[in-house]
């Protein structure tokens, strides 16, 4: 492996995510100031329920959130008229530790159809449907969870999730609704994976700058 390979193949920095994600006048319908960025809250801070009983489940939940990532940001989308919005994580990792956690991810989902967890609200029970992943980057999965909020309106609580690898990254993006149906926008999805897949294509010796590095 050449110098040049091995800087591509180094995890995307915290910078270069940033960098990477959507930017105020690039999203239709996303008012000013309606696309915030963060990075994750620490594990100290965050406050603590029991995990998960289902092995399997807790493996898809840690890879969608990008535990075990080296770096990891988050992007919120609001859209006027939209009072549920969505978000999206991005995950880099080092050389093949994607590959690697996206194979876990595919086998998990193999065997989690529901599971039972605690949240800020209590307990609830998400039910898990498979649905038809969308052709873009390395790999790609999308499932729906719904999570049952009694026989009162609005409904049901309605995610959909779409994981996709790119490289040595993992995006996920994340849609809620509650009492109706839930659905990332297609084309926000494709624009930020071709942009992961861009930044690790540019080789240290071209004089093209990764999102990230100094001019």
């Amino acid at each position: 492996m050449t110098a040049s390979e091995k800087a591509v193949a180094a995890p995307l920095t915290r910078a270069a995510l940033r960098a990477l994600t959507f930017k105020d006048g690039e999203v239709a319908g996303a008012p000013e100031g309606g696309l915030g960025v963060q990075d994750p809250v620490p594990e100290k801070e965050q406050r603590s329920f029991p995990p998960v009983a289902d092995r399997a489940c807790r493996t898809m939940l840690d890879i969608r959130n990008g535990r075990g990532a080296s770096v990891v940001v988050l992007q919120v989308f609001n859209w006027e008229g939209d009072i549920w919005g969505g978000g999206s994580t991005l995950a880099a990792y080092e050389d093949g530790k994607a590959e690697q956690a996206f194979a876990q991810l595919q086998q998990a989902l193999a065997s989690c159809h529901s599971y039972e967890d605690t949240g800020w609200a209590g307990k609830f029970k998400a039910r898990l449907t498979m649905e038809q992943a969308p052709g873009v980057g390395d790999e790609a999965v999308r499932f729906h969870e719904t999570i049952p909020m009694g026989p009162v309106p609005p409904g049901d609580r309605e995610e959909q999730f779409t994981v996709v690898r790119a490289g040595n990254t993992i995006v996920t993006f994340q849609k809620l609704n509650v009492g109706g149906s839930a659905s990332f926008p297609e084309d926000l999805v494709g624009r930020q994976v071709e942009r992961l897949q861009n930044a690790q294509r540019a080789p240290a010796d071209s004089g093209l700058v990764r999102p990230g590095q100094p001019g």
